[in-house]
């Protein structure tokens, strides 16, 4: 009787069999080396600068001053060495300064202001009777040159 259990002969049969049934896709060349991802260039930014209360005034002023002598408002703000971004916000920042100044000093305002509406209103009294007096003088003459009178 034959061993079947043995089968020596055989397999290596089967294996080249294998080697031959191996699908022939893409070929691979590994003989290339991978590229390394390009490393980003830094970008060159201007460094921070922290500008005093004094300094940012300064350059509103100044860009003020140039654009009320005929400059347009981006090339004064380029003079001045800022960016408009940072030129908005130091101007918005001003402003909500200015609005805070004149919040805790408004109860003085609020005295200054009667007293000069109180003047106003004096002034516009003595001016209406003097106008009441010339139409009133006017409209005598016009009577006497037309006989009506």
């Amino acid at each position: 009787m034959v061993d079947e259990s043995n089968a020596g002969p055989v397999a290596p049969a089967v294996v080249a069999d294998a080697e031959v049934k191996a699908p022939a896709g893409k070929k691979r060349s590994s003989s290339r080396p991978q590229k390394a991802p390009p490393e980003p260039e830094p970008k060159m930014r201007a460094a921070k600068r922290r500008y005093t209360e004094q300094e940012r005034s300064e350059k509103l002023r100044l860009i003020e001053t140039q654009v009320s002598k005929g400059i347009t408002l981006k090339n004064a703000i380029k003079s001045a060495g800022i960016s408009e971004q940072t030129y908005y916000h130091w101007k918005g920042a001003d402003k909500s300064a200015a609005q805070k100044d004149l919040e805790r000093t408004g109860p003085l305002l609020v005295g200054d202001e009667f007293a000069e509406l109180v003047q106003l209103d004096e002034e516009n009294q003595r001016l209406r009777k003097q106008l009441g007096e010339k139409l009133r003088t006017e409209n005598a003459d016009l009577r006497k040159r037309l006989g009506l009178g």
